[in-house]
């Protein structure tokens, strides 16, 4: 095509070069030029549209079939019934399908316990008991004789579908002890005996229930067994990490929520390995909060030190961001002077007793945690001040090093305020000894006998990564407690048990094709913290697969943005049940697209959960669906062609619930359903008979499409691949006009190309867009959706079919084509070559030196240019000025956008000292939206200077664009010193394109996540239910075992627990 790959610049485009580079380093103005100037003939490029429009347009519904589809429809329209969609009715209804779902969970764990409890009831404690019981990392390992090793028998494992084709015995569960703790320590071997006893209800309840996942047991002593059994591979170092304990669903099941203060002693004593080991053990106790917890710390000597200075006096959520905030600055403290912990105590106590005061903060446990190495008194006159004899906080010291002068008053101090004293001496001890506060914690619930059900926040499991990564799960848990009448009062944890719930089961029970083409349902916490959400974006690098560092906690107002007030969140964090609308701006195709909806969203809480359940629907077509009618032979009988395929991720039969059906495709499953010989088969009947609706409507498009085939004087050059449909209830057909192999993008509409395929939250960008597009208009595009940078190789090309010639009418399907590039842009080329006089000869032509021709999308994307390289840039970046002006007239808008999850990488300067200097102020790259490069100078040679790069959490700020649908053309002259530069834009008819369009103003903004005033922010939630604090039959004398009180000090002790505590 003429003009292809043309690099050569005249002096006036030098001239117009020179200026853009101006404007996007410096700003600078654009300024109208007031003199005349011999412009570009509107008729001719009106004409040049008109032609290029019509022919694109002809080739679009001929090779789509979309005035076909159309036609049949309308021999539908006075047969279907098109209904108003009752938000708060559905959500009710979805809300009480996933309460049924969380439930069978519930009452699966709930088995577990009451045979775990029995267990350990009926088994006697026997120090000297040998088991042969199967080790995780042992098992099926022999030694060099071909012996089977101790704890590692052989044991069958064969792939299991179910759990990702992992190998697993679905008989038997394993166990695993972490590699610091000894086998066969007889506490580990007499819990993993009793607690065989759950082989039979863990297999009992896969039976009752095949959609459940892994169940396991994690004990109090440190093992874990979970089911089915799985070989566990320890890494490069021969170590395995994971300690069950550990984990958010052990914590959450086996205490209540808490405020909690530690104090960290800095004294000059503290200096070199006790340091470092106090570090260690604050982050050991971080680790051991939740989303449900508040936490500060403070650093003393002679003067106190918060760790954060910005949170004085005040406590923080212990989400994963503010924990990991607060381990940087650990790094920080050094020790000096002496320790004045008197002080220390005070401040932490009136810390508690004011923010408690508030109303924030957990409303339940609270404590102190002491790191120091000594304690030179007991402090008895600030305990009788602050704590007694309520004794409300407990107090956990943890003495660091070997020396035990100072023992007895630390201990002292446990056993005097309910809490409970441990020695440190190694950086090997920090883990067991910091885990033994939360048995104390968990007395007053052990106690009580009560059996709360926890529900974790949304994490991943690497273990089941499915086609699209690792899964996200939420964990349901509920604590095992010894019911033996002689432990009663100690409030003995045995443990807890759990299974895991993929988020996809979550999205099996929505039914998408009610929810229209924008619509969706989300889930929160009871800290507002997604569940589920279509926007939410837990992975970066998608070919890697890395978690961003703060995927758990990302707050529903940090997606649904609009909402300024919080007015959505708060109501759903409260568990209230109503409606709220705003207006709102998707974000597609990687972020470089925005679609401007209007949302109505409907909520309610689900009940026996901490969840609350959201749906958003757009106004419009989104707010209302149809059904129609066929017979079942009909229907089945086009459903069976060739051609056909139903959204992968979309359940029209529940082929999970029994082995037998796993295999079946959801097609199988419909048929099998049908033939009503499967009793057992459950499928979504209106579903169902809507698909078998859409299978016979669309059934005339295979044949047409088979004639254009057929017909060899048709796409002669090939210069159109695929033609495309997909309808309302994910029934989508694909006919190929080239060969596989000729393809020229052969991800489209694969599993590789997210956005372009029916997923379980969204329907396709390309019937997404057309959706919002003038009825009877194709949209074009570059697809995006397949990488960073726009496949430069295609072209797609979509229209909508509206069931009815009516505002509230419901969009039916949409179809589309997908055309080589290099073909669109040669039916451009020779448009634009059409003349307006007889003579044949033009006055202008895109040919010529002077003259740059663009074609453009309403986004401002670059389809076809004279230079090549340019296709796909953002027009901005090609003609900055042109944009400016087309910006400051009204023919584009500037839309600002957010993003509250990105990360961004940063560039770290070397400095003379032992930590790296993190400089978040300069050369940011914001990854997954990576829109536009332009760099300041200054940035870009400090960016050089730089050694390496980091990445960090960011919130970013940037802009989209769309162009103003009522304006049809545009000319308007710009000033570039010695030359003028004039310009016409012209709408293409019947599409989304311009002859010339638009640009972006200035690049990413980045602010920093963790500013102080956010972290002061303390956004609405809602507390758990329950709350275990203290109990009156509580044996606080249970507060320590590594050194004994003195005979004096045990004396003091029993009296004043006689005489001033009598709970």
């Amino acid at each position: 095509a003429a003009g292809l790959g043309r690099t050569t610049m005249s002096p006036r485009k030098a001239c117009s070069a020179l200026f853009v580079l101006l404007w996007v380093a410096l700003g600078t103005a654009v300024v109208d030029v007031v003199q005349s100037h011999q412009g570009i003939p509107p008729s001719v490029v009106k004409l040049w549209a008109s032609a290029f429009g019509g022919e694109m347009k002809s080739i679009s519904a001929k090779y789509s079939g979309s005035q076909v589809l159309q036609k049949k429809y309308k021999e539908f329209e006075h047969s279907v019934r098109v209904e108003e969609i009752d938000g708060l009715k559905l959500v009710k209804r979805l809300a009480e399908d996933m309460e049924e779902m969380f439930h069978k969970k519930a009452e699966a764990m709930k088995r577990l316990v009451e045979a775990a409890e029995e267990a350990h009831l009926q088994h006697e404690e026997d120090p000297e008991l040998q088991y042969e019981y199967f080790n995780a990392v042992l098992i099926n390992e022999v030694d060099e004789e071909g012996n089977n090793v101790e704890l590692g028998g052989e044991f069958i494992l064969q792939p299991n579908d179910h759990f990702n084709n992992l190998s697993v015995n679905l008989s038997l569960s394993v166990v695993q002890v972490p590699t610091n703790m000894y086998n066969k320590d007889s506490a580990i071997v007499n819990g993993v005996y009793w607690s065989e006893a759950l082989n039979r209800v863990f297999v009992d309840n896969f039976e009752r229930d095949p959609s459940l996942i892994w169940q396991y047991f994690g004990s109090a002593k440190g093992f874990f067994r979970q089911y089915p059994g799985i070989k566990w591979t320890p890494d490069e170092h021969g170590v395995i990490a994971f300690d069950c304990r550990n984990r958010k669903w052990y914590i959450q099941a086996a205490t209540s929520p808490k405020d909690v203060v530690i104090l960290v002693d800095v004294s000059g004593s503290m200096k070199g390995l006790r340091l470092t080991i106090a570090r260690q053990t604050v982050s050991s106790i971080l680790d051991t909060l939740g989303d449900d917890d508040f936490f500060n710390i403070i650093a003393y000597n002679e003067e106190l030190h918060y760790v954060e200075p910005c949170l004085n006096e005040t406590l923080v959520q212990a989400d994963l961001t503010n924990k990991d905030h607060f381990r940087e600055h650990l790094d920080k403290l050094f020790a000096k002077g002496i320790g004045m912990l008197d002080v220390a105590l005070t401040e932490a106590f009136e810390l508690l007793s004011n923010f408690n005061q508030t109303g924030r903060g957990s409303g339940c446990s609270q404590a102190i945690m002491l790191v120091t190495d000594g304690a030179v008194e007991t402090y008895d006159d600030v305990f009788a001040k602050y704590n007694w004899p309520e004794r409300k906080v407990r107090i956990f010291p943890y003495l660091i090093g070997r020396e035990s002068a100072f023992a007895d008053n630390l201990k002292w101090m446990a056993c005097a305020n309910k809490g409970y004293f441990t020695q440190i001496s190694t950086l090997a001890d920090v883990q067991e000894n910091v885990m033994e506060y939360l048995h104390v914690l968990s007395r007053p619930k052990v106690i009580d006998q009560e059996h709360d059900i926890v529900w974790t926040e949304a994490y991943i499991d690497s273990t089941l990564e499915d086609n699209q990564g690792p899964v996200l799960m939420t964990t349901v848990a509920m604590p095992v407690f010894s019911t033996k009448n002689e432990t009663r009062n100690r409030g003995i944890l045995l443990g807890v048990v759990g299974t895991d719930v993929p988020v996809s089961e979550l999205l099996k029970t929505i039914p998408k094709w009610k929810l229209g083409i924008h619509g969706y349902a989300f889930a929160i916490t009871n800290n507002g913290y997604i569940l589920t959400h279509p926007d939410l974006r837990p992975l970066y690098e998608e070919g890697k697969k890395r978690r961003k560092p703060n995927y758990s906690s990302v707050d529903l107002s940090e997606v649904e943005w609009e909402d300024k007030e919080d007015v959505l969140r708060n109501a759903m964090v409260n568990r209230k049940t109503g409606t709220f609308s705003i207006e709102v701006k998707k974000t597609v195709d990687k972020g470089k697209r925005v679609l401007v909806l209007q949302n109505d969203y409907y909520y309610t809480d689900i009940k026996g959960t901490p969840f609350s359940l959201g749906v958003a629907l757009s106004r419009g077509h989104g707010k209302y669906f149809f059904s129609g009618s066929v017979t079942e032979e009909e229907g089945l009988h086009d459903l069976e062609h060739p051609d056909v395929a139903l959204a992968d991720e979309w359940t029209y039969c529940n082929t999970d619930e029994h082995p037998e059906h796993h295999y079946l495709s959801q097609i199988e499953a419909i048929k099998l359903y049908l033939s009503g010989t499967e009793p057992f088969l459950k499928c979504k009947r209106e579903l169902v008979q809507e698909v078998l609706f859409d299978a016979v409507v669309t059934a005339p498009l295979e044949a047409y499409w088979t004639s254009l085939v057929l017909n060899k004087s048709e796409n002669s050059d090939k210069g159109v691949e695929i033609a495309y449909l997909g309808t309302r209830t994910g029934l989508s057909r694909i006919n190929l006009f080239v060969v596989p192999d000729q393809l020229t993008n052969k991800d489209f509409l694969t599993a590789e190309d997210k956005e372009g395929v029916f997923n379980a939250d969204h329907f396709p960008l390309w019937y997404k867009r057309a959706a919002e597009a003038v009825p009877g208009t194709f949209v074009y595009s570059l697809p995006f959706s397949t990488g960073t940078f726009p496949n430069k190789s295609v072209v797609l090309a979509s229209t909508a079919i509206q069931l009815l010639d009516e505002r509230k009418s419901p969009v039916a399907a949409a179809v589309g084509i997908q055309m080589k590039l290099e073909f669109f842009q040669r039916k451009f080329w020779t448009a634009s070559r059409q003349c307006t006089t007889l003579d044949g000869k033009c006055s202008i032509s895109c040919d010529d030196d002077d003259i740059n021709c663009y074609l453009i999308d309403n986004n401002g994307f670059i389809l076809v240019a004279e230079d090549f390289s340019l296709t796909g840039v953002f027009f901005g970046e090609a003609e900055g000025a042109v944009m400016t002006k087309l910006l400051s007239m009204g023919s584009f808008k500037r839309v600002t956008l957010y993003d509250y999850q990105a990360i961004c990488r940063v560039y770290v300067e070397s400095s003379s000292s032992a930590h790296s200097l993190l400089d978040v102020s300069f050369a940011v790259l914001l990854l997954e939206f990576n829109f536009f490069s332009w760099w300041h100078f200054d940035l870009s040679a400090k960016a050089q200077r730089a050694s390496r790069t980091t990445l960090v959490p960011c919130d970013t700020e940037y802009p989209a664009f769309i162009s103003e649908r009522t304006i049809k053309e545009t000319t308007g002259n710009i000033d570039c010193d010695d030359c003028i530069k004039s310009f016409i834009i012209q709408q293409i008819p019947s599409s989304n394109l311009f002859m010339v369009v638009l640009l972006l103003l200035n690049a990413t903004e980045h602010n920093e996540s963790l500013k102080c005033e956010r972290l002061k922010q303390q956004k609405d939630r809602r507390r758990p239910d329950t709350c275990h604090p203290y109990h009156p039959e509580e044996n606080s004398m249970e507060c320590g075992a590594a050194t004994g009180l003195s005979a004096s000090h045990t004396a003091t002790l029993l009296t004043l627990l006689l005489h001033l505590f009598p709970r």
